[in-house]
Order: C-alpha cells, then sequence, then structure tokens
C-alpha cells in the first residue's frame, strides 16, 4: 500500500510539473508562427499565458470587453499583414457567435484558445450549459474545432491549429478541457 501511495505521489508531481510548462511551450509554438496581436478576456485558464504575452514587447496585447472584440481585432490584425490568436473562456463562445460570421464568410484566418468550463470538477453550474454548447455551437457556424485534454495533446494540436489557421486561412478553435487546468476554486 506505501508503494502504491508514493507512487502516485510521484506521478501527480510529474504530471504537475509537465502541465506547467505548457503555456510557455504555446507562447512558443505561436511566437514561432510569427503572432503579433493577442487579444483575450482576462481567465484563470489563460493566466500564464497570458502573461507570456503581455511581458512579449513582439506583441500586442488586447484585454477585451467581450469576446466578440477579439474576433474583429484578430480580422483586422489579418488585414494589416499580422497573425493573432484570441483567448477566452467557453462561456464566451455564445457571446461571439454571430461575430463569427466575419472570419468564416471572409475567409481570413482564426486561432482561439478556449479554456472549457461546465466540465470536470466545475463548482459553478452556470458554467455547464455553454461547456456542453460550445463545440456544437462553433461547428455549426463553419469552425473547426480541436480538441486538448492533456499538456502532450495541447502543444501537438495548439502546433498543428497554427498552421492550418495561418498558413491555409482556416478559422480554428482549440478547446482545453478543464480537467487539463485542474480544478477551480471559488
Amino acid at each position: 500500500m506505501a508503494q502504491s501511495a508514493v507512487s502516485n505521489a510521484a506521478e501527480a508531481e510529474a504530471a504537475a510539473a509537465a502541465l506547467s510548462g505548457w503555456p510557455d511551450r504555446i507562447h512558443a509554438i505561436l511566437r514561432a508562427a510569427d503572432v503579433r496581436q493577442m487579444a483575450y478576456v482576462p481567465d484563470a485558464g489563460h493566466s500564464a499565458l497570458i502573461r507570456l504575452f503581455s511581458a512579449d514587447p513582439q506583441v500586442k496585447t488586447n484585454v477585451l470587453t467581450t469576446e466578440e472584440e477579439g474576433v474583429a481585432i484578430a480580422a483586422g490584425a489579418w488585414l494589416g499583414g499580422q497573425r493573432a490568436v484570441l483567448l477566452m473562456q467557453s462561456s464566451g463562445v455564445g457571446n461571439c457567435i454571430n461575430m463569427l460570421s466575419l472570419p468564416v464568410m471572409s475567409r481570413s484566418p482564426l486561432l482561439m484558445l478556449v479554456t472549457m468550463r461546465g466540465e470536470w470538477a466545475e463548482f459553478n453550474p452556470w458554467q455547464a450549459p455553454m461547456g456542453r454548447g460550445a463545440q456544437a455551437a462553433l461547428e455549426a457556424v463553419g469552425i473547426r474545432v480541436m480538441r486538448a485534454d492533456t499538456a502532450q495533446d495541447l502543444v501537438e494540436t495548439v502546433e498543428a491549429a497554427a498552421a492550418l489557421a495561418y498558413d491555409g486561412d482556416q478559422q480554428i478553435a482549440v478547446l482545453i478541457g478543464q480537467r487539463l487546468l485542474g480544478k477551480k476554486k471559488w
């Protein structure tokens, strides 16, 4: 029994160490893809990535009052010859669903990283409906959805999504599973 507890603790520590490095790796991938603008609504799940982009002198960061502003910023960045990424929570998907017609109809690149709520160990029942509906809503308006539930999957998925968005003028949402982010506390 004691050996099992030690093994479980070591596995948990290794998982936490792997998890803690994903924001740095995502930042490096997006900078290698020449992302010059990042728009976001403040979110604990994106906090490390937001700090990395905010500290990067090569990237213009935009704090949004609502997620659909970020869709417009990404379109404007593309029209101005730059690449952008939009960071939001799954609850924000519902706020920007109509504005998503802009990149879909204009076939301009869009990369969104969406932290999921209303899933694993969610404390707030108000997050559950959009958590369940985010993927279907995005797909209904023509956004390609990719999902990652582990740190390794997330790094690989963001790399693939960036190539699809920026090299193929695709509209991509990467859903970041709530379990990967950990249990939220109120």
